[in-house]
């Protein structure tokens, strides 16, 4: 699972004078370190919720009416604070703090603001917020950095990390005419929120060209929730690849078949998907092994299936280990195949490669969570983010915070206010720490 840190602090205790109200292990740091403001946090979480089109949850998709207004509203809150607000030719909403030292690469901090469809109101809003609050308590405490620091609004994280990709390079032609789920393609979104994908090479940022990013964010599972704990220090995204499975057997009459002259490619396909679960339970690691998706071929009840297709997704840290849980997976399902009289081919769709955080800025955001009296725990990230495409440029490091019942893209989400306000508080202790130290 990774390794637990405590001090003696122990973990957060919830507030009792309130669903905001700072744990005590904050209180009795109050006036020694820099602390957000938790009420004003979570108020202005409160408030980007306003900008949804379901009454329950968040519904905010990329490019939305709802996207455009609430990226409004941060940029006036920003201007406010005297950064300088920009949209990049990806649609990133920026807001930058110059530095004392304008010859240092910038410090990034943030996350993205648009949902699923019908989703919740934490996922990556948790981030943004905590990022826009850091430097607001900055500006109060009239804090000045070394490092230029940047505020980032990733546009379309969840249709498909667009403006984190972009700026990376990793965005390909074809892309800007995909659909998105408000209805918009992605060039046509892009242009909506004031950028322009038209020279997809202008939309790069150079490699190197960035001190550190930090993001905070939800976990979206149920590690941190479940063990009591406060804070995740996230080792790495995993990497997913997945592919079209297809077994080919002989469609007939489901009546006039004998049970054992059948060469039924559902029965084959159904002891090969058990045959993934089984697989990846009994391999050592931390992979995981999904089949979502299936279809049959005629699709008639009254006829056996001569084709059936379904999705095989599997998940690591490590690239290699991807490769070893398919390796095992492919020979148990052509073993199954050759035993039923029928044929599996397979072909791959997908890869979003895994993406290690940096160790020295895990060591760093395990400290500051630890003189903070917070408890840690290095985990991996099942779930992708923006942090991923930005790992090609610089240092990246994550934080998460607990999922109540790791629910995430649901209505359902929540994470406690106070939880918020030390995830807030670490990712601001982090910030600090890099600035001042490097890394």
């Amino acid at each position: 699972m990774g390794r637990i840190s405590r001090r003696r602090f122990g973990a957060l205790a919830l507030g009792a004078a309130g669903a905001a109200a700072t744990p005590w292990p904050l209180r009795a740091l109050r006036g020694q370190r820099l602390l957000v403001d938790g009420d004003r946090l979570n108020r202005r979480l409160g408030e980007l919720a306003r900008f949804s089109s379901a009454e329950e949850g968040t519904t905010r998709l990329a490019y939305s009416d709802e996207d455009r207004a609430a990226r409004a509203w941060l940029s006036d809150i920003m201007s406010d604070l005297g950064l300088e607000v920009h949209v990049d030719r990806a649609a990133n909403l920026i807001g930058r703090r110059r530095g004392a030292d304008p010859s240092l690469a910038p410090i990034l901090l943030g996350s993205h603001i648009d949902s699923v469809p019908a989703g919740g109101s934490y996922d990556g809003q948790v981030g943004s917020i905590a990022a826009l609050e850091a430097m607001a308590t900055l500006v109060d405490a009239g804090r000045e950095t070394r490092h230029p620091l940047e505020l980032v609004i990733w546009a379309n994280e969840e249709g498909g990390k667009t403006g984190s990709r972009a700026i990376a390079g990793e965005t390909l032609p074809w892309e800007v005419d995909i659909v998105t789920a408000s209805g918009f393609a992605i060039g046509e979104g892009t242009e909506r929120l004031g950028g322009d994908l038209s020279d997809l090479a202008a939309a790069r940022r150079e490699a190197g060209s960035l001190a550190a990013y930090l993001e905070l964010h939800i976990e979206q599972g149920f590690v941190l929730d479940r063990g009591g704990l406060d804070i995740g220090v996230v080792q790495g995204i995993v990497g997913i690849r997945r592919w079209t499975v297809t077994v080919d057997g002989f469609a007939n009459h489901a009546g006039t078949t004998p049970m054992d002259m059948r060469q039924d490619a559902m029965v084959t396909a159904a002891r090969i998907i058990d045959a993934v679960h089984v697989t990846a339970r009994e391999l050592p690691g931390r992979h995981v092994a999904t089949v979502g998706r299936l279809t049959a071929e005629p699709g008639a009840p009254n006829v056996i299936p001569g084709r059936v297709t379904f999705s095989l997704e599997i998940r690591d840290l490590a690239m290699t280990d991807i490769d070893a849980v398919f390796r095992a997976i492919r020979g148990r399902a052509e073993e199954i195949a050759a035993a039923d009289g029928t044929t599996v081919s397979v072909e791959q769709f997908y890869e979003s490669r895994a993406a290690p955080t940096d160790p020295r800025l895990r060591d760093i955001i395990e400290a500051e969570a630890l003189d903070l009296g917070l408890t840690a725990l290095r985990m991996p990230s099942g779930a992708g983010h923006d942090a991923q495409s930005v790992a090609l440029l610089g240092p990246v490091g994550m934080i998460f915070v607990p999922s109540r019942d790791g629910i995430s893209h649901s209505p359902l989400e929540f994470t406690e206010p106070d939880q918020i306000t030390a995830g807030a508080n670490v990712l601001l202790a982090a910030l600090l720490a890099v600035d001042a130290r490097g890394l």
